[in-house]
């Protein structure tokens, strides 16, 4: 197997005495899209701005497809680096057309018109980035950055500017557009649904570290702490006793990791939780509907457990559930258990 695309190793970046990157790893694989996911201030464009070289670490490593270039004793200036960028605004020359913004970077003969092509803009070769379209800016922002046949594109928020319908339809050419050419990715994102539905691999940051990294399904079902796990979409907490490979909570009993002893905590995602009519041989926690909030396609359901505890339930919206409908609950889908470390939030 070859080196990585990208592996960045320790990284530590501070500025004026405040802590931006602490010790953050990543790799990214050839023709692999990772996202770096995290709220604001955590670090997720520092780190990439490291790997570009648009940042000097006070510590670390990056090699990109095998080659230093930077650690304690290496520098490589970014333009040296075969990266392509990809920013939030798109950053193109407005006085250059849309094919001598491509050409600015010398790409080979003919790569100029490859890759309008293959970002569908073929047609766009002689107009003016003012009179492109938000998305078919960013279009060719990207064409931009794969003419010169880099090792490496790096992404940073590439849709935060867009209105919500065209960031989400942008998003799903771009991540076509790359796989297409067998680009390697990394992504810069707050976004989580845009990180779980595009990339490979998630890489989600928090206060200037890696908290969990893995692929989309695995982090959403199996989250490391209770901050991921709350980061990364509805999530209810309760409180359970695991013992001998089981754990014990209010809405039933679940296998858990028998390495797991004592007061856990148990994270439930709204999906999992299936609302059954009441009957005289059901199983489940019993529960009342409390509040219900209709979206069409699905439904979310607040409901209150015999403890006064509330929890949620999304489903498809077809059965009409009313406020003050006993019902009983069954948990039908991954749940996650953690330790009381790992369950802190810390928020």
């Amino acid at each position: 197997m070859g080196p990585s695309a990208i592996e960045a190793n320790g990284i530590r970046k501070t500025f004026g005495g405040a802590v931006a990157v602490a010790a953050a790893s990543v790799s990214v694989a050839p023709g692999q899209l990772v996202a770096l996911l995290g709220p604001s201030g955590s670090g997720k464009t520092t780190l990439l701005r490291v790997i570009a070289g648009l940042e000097v670490p006070d510590a670390g490593s990056v090699a990109i497809n095998g080659r230093t270039v930077v650690d304690g004793a290496t520098w490589v200036e970014p333009e040296r680096r075969r990266v392509g960028m990809v920013f939030q605004d798109g950053a193109l020359f407005p006085h250059l057309t849309v094919a001598a913004n491509l050409a600015f970077g010398e790409p080979a003969e003919g790569r100029v018109e490859e890759c309008l092509e293959l970002v569908g803009l073929a047609d766009r070769a002689g107009s003016y980035p003012h009179e492109l379209s938000g998305g078919e800016r960013q279009r060719v922002a990207l064409a931009r950055a794969l003419a010169p046949e880099p090792d490496v594109v790096l992404l940073d928020e590439p849709f935060a500017s867009l209105d919500a319908t065209l960031r989400a339809s942008l998003r799903e050419d771009v991540a076509g557009i790359l796989r297409q050419a067998g680009a390697s990715a990394l992504l810069v994102t707050h976004d989580q649904q845009e990180a779980l539905s595009l990339a490979d691999v998630v890489v989600v940051m928090r206060d200037g570290i890696v908290e969990q990294i893995g692929p989309p399904v695995e982090i959403y079902a199996t989250p490391a702490t209770r901050w991921v796990a709350e980061f990364l979409g509805a999530a209810d907490v309760l409180s359970g006793v695991a013992a001998d490979g089981t754990v014990t909570c209010e809405l039933g009993r679940f296998p858990a990791d028998r390495a797991l002893q004592g007061d856990v905590e148990v994270v439930v995602r709204p999906e999992s939780v299936v609302i059954h009519a009441v009957n005289g041989n059901g199983d489940g926690a019993q529960a009342r509907v409390v509040g219900r909030s209709f979206y069409g396609h699905d439904q979310l359901i607040q409901l209150e457990l015999a403890s006064g505890r509330r929890v949620q339930s999304r489903s498809l919206g077809s059965t009409p559930w009313k406020v003050g409908d006993q019902v009983r609950l069954v948990v039908d889908g991954p749940i996650s258990v953690l330790a009381p470390a790992a369950a802190s939030t810390a928020a």
